[in-house]
C-alpha cells in the first residue's frame, strides 16, 4: 500500500507573474489527508480556496487558468508538475496574487523548495486509478492527441512538431515519476520570436526576461523589433546564438522544448485529482488538449468510483451468521434485513442479504412486478451500520439503535427477487458517545443500487 504524502513544514518563494508582471509570494503548506492540491488567495476577503481541479479550467491561452466563483489562479502548471514530481498528494499553496511566480520558467525552484520542506508519509492510502484500457482525446482543430494505456507505473512521452526549421520534431520521455527531478524539472518555458512580438505589442508578457523564457528566433529580426526587445528585457545588447536562440541563456538539453512540453503535461494532468497508473503518450500537446483530456479522465474516474463494487468471497465463512447477528441486533424477522456480516474493522462494516421471492414485502410491493422498497434498503444499510456501532460496547444486547438523520439518499437501480445485496458502511467521523455517522452504499448485480449518508445513535434499553 502506497501512502499519501505531504510536506513537514511550510516554505515560501517570491517571484513575478510572467503575464501580469506582479510580484507574488507563494507559500507551500502541509495539508491533511485527502486534501489534494488547493490554492488559497490570501490577498482576497475570506481567503477563498480553489482546488486544483480540471473542471475549474476557464481558458488555456498562454497557460492554464483556473477560476472558481470569480476567483482566478493563473499558470499553476509548473507548480503542479513539481508537486507530482516530488511524489506529493496533499499540499496547500497560499498566494497573494492570481498568477504564480514564473521563476526561471521551469519547475526547478519549486522542487528545491518542496525538498527543503521535507516530505512525509501520512496515515492514509493513496488513491490510484489503474488504467485498464486505452483512453484518448483528440483536438481535431490542431491535430493534438493524448492517450493513456495500461502500464505498471506512471510514465509520459511527449512528441512535438513545431513546424519550424529551427526546432522541427522533438521527443521526450519520463520513464517514471522518479525521473522528473533530474530529467524534466529544469526544462524552461519557451516562445518563438513571432509569438513574442505579438505578446509584447499587446502588453501580455510583463514579467518576462531572458532568464525565464527561451526565445527561438524563427524569423528575421528587424531593427525596430530588436529595439523593442532591448527595452522589454532591459538589455543594452541582444544577439542571436548560432543555435537560433536569443543570448543570455544556454540550453540544458538539445530537446529542452519537448521536455518542457512534457513538464506541462505532468502539471496539467495533476488537475485530474487522482494519481494515474498508466503510460501517457502526448502528440503535439498543449494546455487545451492537456486539460480537456484531464477533464475526460476525471469524469471517467468519478463514474467508475461511484459504480465500483467491492469484491467479496460470499462462499467463505462469514464473520457473523444470522444467529450472531440476532445476538447483537434487537431486530427480528420479518424486520431483520441482513443475513451475514462479511467484514468489519474499526471504521467500516460489510453486510449481506439474499433477496428472495418469499420476502413478506413482495406481497404488496408489487405482486405483478416485485421490487424491494427503497426505504427497506436504507433500513438494511442502517442495520449493517448498527452492527459496527454496537461492536463498540461490551454488552450490545442491552442497547437499541435509533436513526438521527438521513441525508443524500439516492436510488439508482431496482432490487428484485434473486438479487444478492451487499451493504458497505464507512465511518465519516469517528464514533463518539454512541453516535455513528457513516456513508452507506448498497450493491447488487455488479452495480451501486443505493447510497445514503446515515447518522444513528445507540441508547441503553430502559
Amino acid at each position: 500500500m502506497v501512502k499519501q504524502k505531504t510536506i513537514k513544514t511550510e516554505i515560501s518563494l517570491t517571484g513575478v507573474g510572467l503575464h501580469t508582471g506582479k510580484e507574488v509570494k507563494m507559500t507551500f503548506k502541509p495539508a491533511p489527508v485527502n486534501n489534494g492540491f488547493t490554492f488559497v488567495r490570501v490577498d482576497l476577503e475570506g481567503q477563498p480556496i480553489i482546488e486544483a481541479d480540471a473542471n475549474y479550467v476557464v481558458n488555456t491561452q498562454r497557460g492554464t487558468n483556473l477560476e472558481k466563483l470569480g476567483v482566478k489562479i493563473q499558470t499553476p502548471e509548473h507548480v503542479l508538475a513539481a508537486l507530482i514530481g516530488c511524489d506529493l498528494d496533499n499540499v496547500i499553496i497560499e498566494l497573494n496574487a492570481s498568477e504564480l511566480p514564473i521563476m526561471d520558467g521551469s519547475s526547478k525552484y519549486f522542487v528545491e523548495a518542496l525538498e527543503k520542506a521535507e516530505i512525509e508519509e501520512q496515515n492514509a492510502k493513496r488513491n490510484v486509478y489503474v488504467v485498464k484500457e486505452v483512453i484518448s482525446f483528440t483536438d481535431e482543430a490542431s491535430g493534438s492527441e493524448i492517450l493513456v494505456m495500461p502500464n505498471d507505473y506512471y510514465s509520459v512521452t511527449a512528441m512535438v512538431d513545431f513546424g519550424t526549421k529551427i526546432l522541427g520534431t522533438q521527443n521526450a520521455t519520463m520513464k517514471s515519476i522518479a525521473d522528473f527531478k533530474t530529467e524534466i524539472s529544469e526544462s524552461r518555458t519557451f516562445s518563438f520570436l513571432h509569438e513574442l512580438e505579438s505578446l509584447l505589442e499587446n502588453g501580455l508578457i510583463k514579467g518576462g526576461d531572458l532568464n525565464n523564457a527561451i526565445v527561438y528566433v524563427d524569423k528575421e529580426i528587424s531593427a525596430s523589433t530588436m529595439e523593442s526587445l532591448k527595452v522589454a528585457f532591459g538589455k543594452d545588447e541582444i544577439t542571436v546564438k548560432p543555435n537560433g536562440i536569443l543570448d543570455n541563456l544556454t540550453l540544458h538539453y538539445p530537446n529542452e522544448a519537448a521536455r518542457h512540453k512534457l513538464l506541462d503535461v505532468v502539471g496539467d494532468l495533476a488537475l485530474i485529482g487522482t494519481r494515474i497508473q498508466g503510460k501517457v503518450i502526448a502528440n503535439k500537446p498543449g494546455h487545451f488538449v492537456n486539460t480537456q483530456f484531464a477533464k475526460k479522465m476525471a469524469k471517467i474516474i468519478k463514474i467508475e468510483q461511484r459504480n465500483h463494487v467491492p469484491a467479496y468471497d460470499l462462499h467463505q465463512e462469514p464473520l457473523m451468521d444470522i444467529h450472531k447477528i440476532m445476538a447483537v441486533l434487537p431486530h427480528r424477522p420479518p424486520f431483520l434485513l441482513i443475513d451475514r456480516i462479511i467484514e468489519m474493522s474499526e471504521t467500516h462494516v460489510v453486510g449481506m442479504k439474499n433477496v428472495t421471492m418469499n420476502e413478506n414485502f413482495f406481497v404488496g410491493h408489487f405482486p405483478e412486478a416485485p421490487v424491494m422498497p427503497g426505504v427497506l434498503i436504507v433500513e438494511a444499510m442502517a442495520q449493517t451500520g448498527g452492527i459496527l456501532v454496537l461492536s463498540t460496547v461490551p454488552d450490545p444486547e442491552n442497547y437499541l439503535t435509533y436513526f438521527m438523520k438521513i441525508d443524500n439518499v439516492k436510488f439508482k437501480h431496482k432490487v428484485l427477487p434473486g438479487d444478492t445485496l451487499i451493504f458497505k458502511c464507512d465511518l465519516i467521523t469517528p464514533i463518539r458517545r454512541g453516535i455513528c455517522h457513516m456513508q452507506a452504499n448498497a450493491y447488487a448485480n455488479g452495480k451501486l443500487v443505493a447510497e445514503a449518508e446515515l447518522m444513528a445513535q445507540i441508547a441503553k434499553k430502559q
